[in-house]
């Protein structure tokens, strides 16, 4: 583990040797250990000690430890927690999992799959850790590139390396891998920070307008130019121009691209008087330039041009590790923009979202919060506010093809409130487990319901 503190963990266990074997053993690996003899112990010390695991044996007396579990998950449904089973128990243990158990453990452990497990289950503590920090950070931006993996950690060296200088940069990479917010974080940390950035997104621009955005027109150059306008280089000028999707653009453009890039200057449509312009050109594209250039696509001499120093973006599904981290910072600004309290993911959310491909990359895990914490009724996002594309954990996709176009957050709250208790045959305690809120609070919200006409 390379936590930077250790993670405390609850050790439920009716067996003494066992328990004192597995409190020296976890002890060793790092973490720090509190006991519970029984079910009832357990539920006691979680409500007054917000514990990061629970390790925790099915089979005790009392209180078993689906019981517990039921009990703990009702006050605090994003606490992992592992189950230990004997091996005529297993079907116990299929039980604790689907009442939200993280995963279980058959006994004789084994003490590497334990330790395996243990570790996969503190990803969600190191979660909470990171969203605390990201949360309490000062001048945090939501447009700050957040990244703790290999691939992102290796970029951001690089962008910090070629920052100061002045050359011609091209990101590449899947499209919603953030190829803007690191342009932006290239100037920032560069010579030209005081000056502007000014970014052109090259394929929402129609051909015909393409050099005039670009390099500013004349008045009276065509139809509609009333006034003289600058164009994006002039706007640029002392600063960074970032041309986005720059695979799109014409050819006919490219040729007038590459002619301002070597000479430094432009020349305004209507106009015959060239200007000069002191801009540092960053571009990105989805496509492969290369690939452009040997069909015709792309001229070569400005993929030359551009191609001084290339930075890969990493597809999201590239970096695993990034996705708890980047979906906890979307969950705080969504959170505050949406005026709720959430206090973050339960496991199974969490593990479905890791397991996700994400081919919208970034973007995509940025709008699957935004709807999760929309559609929240509790304080812990769970799958079922998660979309129904995200893989499941064996593989498949699941949920409700719900319809909200059109509703208010209230009435999308009563639907979610009401289909969920109908969906367990009117069981509300496990509704309320389901939606991650007390009982009390799941029949003060039905009762508002009834009264708005929603049953």
């Amino acid at each position: 583990m390379n936590a930077k503190r250790k993670l405390s963990i609850l050790v439920v266990e009716d067996d003494e040797g066992h328990r004192s074997m597995l409190q020296t053993l976890l002890a060793d690996w790092g973490y720090q250990v509190a006991q519970a003899v029984d079910g009832e112990s357990a539920v006691e010390q979680c409500r007054q000690t917000p514990y990061d695991l629970v390790l925790m044996d099915v089979r005790m007396g009392g209180m078993s430890g689906i019981e517990a579990l039921g009990a703990i998950r009702e006050f605090n449904p994003a606490i992992p927690i592992l189950v230990m089973t004997a091996y005529s128990d297993v079907k116990d243990a299929v039980q604790a999992v689907k009442a939200g158990a993280y995963d279980y453990l058959q006994k004789p452990l084994d003490f590497d799959d334990l330790k395996l497990k243990l570790e996969r289950a503190a990803d969600h503590a190191h979660l909470r850790e990171e969203n605390r920090r990201l949360r309490d950070a000062a001048g945090t931006d939501d447009a700050g590139i957040i990244g703790r993996s290999q691939p992102m950690r290796q970029l951001l060296e690089m962008v910090a390396a070629v920052a100061p200088s002045d050359a011609t940069v091209l990101f590449t990479g899947e499209s919603g891998t953030g190829k803007e917010l690191l342009a932006k974080t290239l100037h920032a940390e560069s010579a030209r920070k005081s000056g502007p950035f000014i970014a052109v997104n090259c394929a929402a621009i129609s051909e015909n307008l393409l050099e005039s955005e670009l390099f500013g027109h004349e008045k009276g150059a065509f139809t509609g130019a009333d006034r003289r306008r600058e164009g994006r280089f002039m706007a640029a000028d002392k600063g960074t121009l970032f041309l986005d999707e720059i695979g799109e653009l014409p050819l006919a453009m490219q040729a007038k691209l590459l002619r301002a890039i070597q000479e430094r200057e432009v020349q305004r449509v209507g106009s015959d008087v060239p200007v000069k312009v002191d801009v540092r050109i960053v571009a990105a594209t989805n496509r492969d330039l290369q690939e452009e250039v040997h069909r015709g696509g792309f001229r070569q001499d400005l993929f030359y041009r551009l191609n001084v120093v290339t930075m890969h973006v990493p597809a999201l599904r590239d970096r695993p590790d990034d996705i708890p981290l980047l979906a906890a910072h979307f969950l705080r600004i969504f959170a505050d923009r949406n005026g709720k309290t959430v206090k973050g993911f339960t496991p199974a959310a969490m593990d479905r979202m890791v397991k996700h491909a994400w081919p919208g990359n970034v973007r995509e895990l940025e709008n699957c919060v935004e709807r999760a914490v929309v559609l929240l009724v509790g304080e812990y996002v769970t799958e079922r506010e998660l979309p129904p594309t995200l893989a499941t954990s064996d593989g498949t996709a699941e949920g409700r093809g719900w319809d909200f176009a059109g509703l208010t957050l209230e009435e999308i709250e009563r639907a979610v409130v009401v289909d969920t208790v109908e969906s367990v045959g009117g069981n509300k305690s496990e509704a309320a487990r389901r939606l991650g809120i007390s009982r009390k609070t799941l029949l003060t919200k039905l009762r508002d319901a009834e009264g708005d006409g929603a049953t």
